[in-house]
């Protein structure tokens, strides 16, 4: 849906919005610069599973806690987010990594294997090198939508790696048949007299262990498209982000389009990692913050699977009024949480 949405902005836009995306992404650049004395803000290739990746680490203090950012998708870098974030960044020195397949990793050229379990591989290796670099062992795992499937295998297999796990948009496969959502999405294109796409979902069944990599990202798509909560927020947020990011070119954009397309492969893969049966016991404290609306992960079933782990310290929290994308579509209120309920826990096991 990113990639379609974008690539009919891109076509349609007369040359005016490119002088406007121009100013805007001028003023974007000037609100994202970082001049405090121990800040950072670097961004580059780093070589990680025999391949060039891009990394960005952004921070008024490198002192404070590390907050490596898993994106979604797969293939959704979260890059594109770095302004709708810029006040985290205050408290936070945010990593941003484009995953094998996402943004300007995909852009880059080679990929070499792309699977899940290359990219957890990957991940490990990428937090390796977070650790190295800012001279730190205080990393907090923050899961985001697809990169929280394997975000609970890193926190369950790592947690000498990791201070906290932070879910967000969590998505968990496996455990009891759950097809309510696939339901739903049936009901609203039905009802919005979209039947040839609802009869689309109806052949393909509701057991995503079934679907091929076409089916799972046309369940993506119009699971997305028949929530109008969703429509809203892409239109307000998720196309002015990549449009206007300062950061980014038009070929960049492209690529982020053209990596999500190729990054299906590792959606489909995804639906048969099963969280209930990987492991609910984790050595790390675990958090999870979900969008009270969220259409695609449903806050009730990353709920259920919150309530079966064990940590030695958990929270759960809604994020009210927002959809998928909650941490972007809310960033203030997900900063809140960050601060009165994962950096104090973090904070005490440094001192302790």
């Amino acid at each position: 849906m990113i990639a379609l949405a974008l690539a009919t902005a891109v076509s349609a836009a007369p040359a005016a919005l490119f002088g406007h995306r121009q100013l805007r992404r001028r003023k974007a650049a000037a609100e994202l610069r970082i001049d405090t004395p121990n800040g950072i803000d670097e961004s580059g290739f780093v070589r990680i599973g025999g391949i060039e990746q891009w990394i960005e680490i952004r921070g008024e203090d490198t002192a404070n806690p590390v907050l490596l950012d898993l994106h979604g998708g797969p293939g959704a870098t979260n890059t594109y987010f770095a302004h709708r974030t810029r006040a985290w960044e205050r408290h936070f020195t945010v990593v941003r990594w484009d995953m094998r397949g996402a943004g300007k990793t995909f852009g880059r050229g080679e990929q070499g294997t792309v699977c899940f379990d290359q990219l957890l591989a990957d991940a490990v290796e990428v937090t390796g090198y977070v650790r190295e670099r800012l001279r730190t062992n205080e990393v907090i795992l923050l899961g985001n939508s697809f990169g929280s499937v394997f975000g609970l295998r890193l926190a369950r297999e790592h947690p000498e790696l990791y201070s906290a796990y932070v879910g967000t948009d969590q998505n968990v496969c496996g455990g009891e048949p759950d097809d309510i959502a696939f339901h739903e999405t049936v009901r609203r294109l039905r009802s919005s007299g979209k039947g040839s796409a609802a009869a689309k979902l109806e052949r393909m069944g509701a057991d995503p262990t079934t679907w091929t990599a076409a089916d799972w990202g046309l369940n993506a798509k119009l699971t997305a498209s028949a929530d109008p909560f969703v429509a809203t927020m892409f239109k307000k947020l998720i196309l002015p982000a990549m449009w206007f990011s300062p950061r980014h070119r038009l070929r960049d954009l492209k690529a982020g389009a053209d990596g999500m397309k190729f990054s299906e492969r590792v959606g489909v893969e995804s639906v048969h990692f099963d969280a209930w049966r990987d492991g609910t016991r984790f050595d790390l404290p675990f958090f999870i913050f979900q969008g009270e609306h969220d259409s695609l992960t449903p806050a009730p079933r990353a709920r259920r699977y919150f309530d079966d782990v064990q940590a030695p310290h958990k929270e759960f929290a809604l994020i009210t009024d927002a959809t998928h994308f909650a941490s972007f579509w809310q960033p203030e209120q997900f900063l809140e949480l960050l601060l009165t309920k994962v950096r104090p826990v973090v904070v005490a096991a440094r001192k302790g």
